[in-house]
């Protein structure tokens, strides 16, 4: 059994994901840290899940080289 090249490349693709949501949301913090707490606890665990998101489509992708 060949190793496929898509793991690799969908890793590196799934930790580009993470870096660039992690730097988006990282760059919202000064408008974010005057909002009440309550709030903000809402938006970081939205926003803590809304990530994972586009990782169903390309983990399929990377086991079956598909996007459907």
């Amino acid at each position: 059994m060949t190793p496929s090249w898509r793991k690799p490349v969908g890793m590196l693709l799934i930790l580009l994901l993470i870096l660039i949501w992690c730097v988006g949301i990282a760059s919202l913090s000064g408008t974010i840290g005057h909002w009440h707490g309550a709030v903000q606890l809402a938006f970081y665990l939205v926003t803590g899940i809304v990530w994972i998101t586009p990782l169903k489509p390309l983990l399929r992708w990377m086991e079956t080289g598909r996007w459907r």
